[in-house]
């Protein structure tokens, strides 16, 4: 998450620095709940591209963005050497209950990977050099799915399913899942997308659970609910060492299951914090970077 305050820049590009030494398939920064943090995000991506050897993914949201207002950031991105994205619809604004899409907006995640495929594809025959940099370096498209389906939107797994099948229909390339706790909600799930004809990777994300307040926070901006089991276990902790220990092995449990599953990778909710992703990591050795 971009850093809301220049004060704690360090801080965050510090985690950045420690992120980095795993050789992570790529680093996602968020745009920001209901369109926050725009800029920043935007800045912390453009440097991304310019100072690391990673591929960023940057977030786009169509809440309270007009059409013009995203193409001038899909833009933007573009010329800052951005290929990767994350085409996301966004939750509506929580300080305003009303709030419509407007008419003449992008609405939907499908409609967004559309626009940022459609625009691609005016700057390659507009620009040459563009075309041949494209063919170095595709453009690539992420999109969200919920496994248990979408407590927010009231979906089902089956209706994630089908939203999913027109997503990766306007040019999604992958899908990179809401968090879950259960690899038998991700296991089913992908099982089912593929039987419905859904043939792009699923990757799984996870939030490795050292921390109550984060699972309630969680809870509370996804409706995604930590199970009782997790809770207690977590709750039996004797001190602070002993809970983020547990934290630990819950999450490396999880992971060694999806990935023993055929999950094609794990995409991690740092939260901004380093520690916990990295000490995951060492639990599962074929995740450790290698010279």
């Amino acid at each position: 998450m971009p850093p809301r305050r220049p004060d704690i820049a360090p801080k965050f590009w510090n985690t950045v620095t420690r992120l980095l030494e795993t050789q992570p398939d790529f680093l996602s920064v968020t745009y920001g709940a209901a369109g926050q943090d725009r800029s920043t995000a935007r800045q912390v991506v453009r440097r991304l591209v310019r100072d690391t050897p990673i591929q960023p993914i940057a977030h786009l949201t169509c809440v309270r963005a007009s059409r013009e207002e995203l193409v001038s950031v899909i833009s933007d991105y573009l010329d800052s050497g951005v290929r990767t994205f994350l085409a996301l619809r966004g939750d509506p604004p929580a300080d305003d209950p009303t709030w419509r899409p407007a008419a003449d907006g992008v609405n939907s995640a499908a409609e967004l990977v559309n626009v940022i495929r459609t625009l691609e594809q005016h700057r390659n025959i507009k620009q040459p050099g563009a075309g041949l940099r494209a063919a170095f370096k595709p453009l690539t498209i992420a999109v969200a799915t919920f496994p248990s389906g979408n407590p927010e939107a009231g979906t089902s797994p089956e209706q994630e399913i089908e939203r999913l099948l027109l997503k990766q229909v306007a040019g999604a390339d992958f899908a990179i899942t809401q968090l879950f706790f259960e690899a038998d909600d991700y296991i089913a799930f992908v099982e089912k997308a593929r039987r419905y004809g859904v043939t792009i990777p699923i990757v799984a994300g996870i939030l490795v659970p050292t921390e109550p307040r984060r699972l309630a926070r969680v809870a509370e901006l996804t409706k995604v609910v930590a199970p009782e089991r997790l809770v207690n276990d977590l709750s039996r902790a004797s001190d602070e060492q002993d809970l983020y220990r547990r934290g630990i092995v819950h999450g490396s449990t999880l992971a060694r299951q999806i990935l023993d599953s055929g999950a094609p990778g794990i995409h991690f909710y740092t939260f901004n914090k380093a520690q916990p992703v990295l000490d995951l990591i060492d639990e599962l050795p074929e995740l450790t970077p290698t010279d």
